[in-house]
């Protein structure tokens, strides 16, 4: 289900599909799932875009992966044998594709990629792979009870790394 290709300008990483996305084929396919409206309130994307879109967005530098591959109702379904193994492929699909950012769409899903106990929101100080910006940002799960402002507000700081 991953979309992406070398040399993106972001790499969205999410936990894992949920069980929509994992029967449609697209990310964030979930209704109450809020990314391509945050995507596009926080000028990410020049306009919003639905989820069987997703692979049309490859050629404007933007890219899809998980740590674990596999569907679940809710992320705390994911084992820790999961996160081993998808921690490692993670790193090498970095390392092999080279994005400019690693974005990681929920703090939870970087402390597992990074096994570091904490994380602030936005560019890290320092990253796993030379080279390339780790982001952490929200989940957008509508099962975050954080402010879609505050969230968008996030988001809008990985468009300003580009255009600053």
């Amino acid at each position: 289900m991953d979309i992406i290709q070398k040399e993106l300008d972001i790499l969205f990483i999410g936990f894992n599909p949920s069980l929509v996305s994992g029967k449609t084929g697209h990310h964030y396919a979930n209704k109450n799932n809020r990314f391509w409206k945050i995507l596009f309130k926080a000028g990410i994307t020049d306009r919003l875009y639905k989820p069987e879109e997703d692979a049309s967005l490859v050629k404007r530098g933007i890219g899809f992966t998980n740590i674990v591959a596999r569907p679940t109702k809710t992320a705390n379904e994911i084992t820790r044998e999961e996160y081993k193994i998808g921690r490692e492929i993670l790193k090498r699909k970095i390392s092999e594709y080279r994005p400019k950012v690693a974005f990681f769409v929920g703090k939870g899903v970087y402390l597992q990629y990074s096994q570091r106990k904490n994380a602030e929101w936005g560019k890290q100080e320092q990253s796993m792979i030379e080279g390339v910006i780790d982001f952490v940002a929200p989940s957008s799960s509508g099962l975050v009870r954080m402010d879609l402002e505050t969230i968008i507000t996030i988001y809008r700081q990985v468009h300003n790394i580009f255009h600053n």
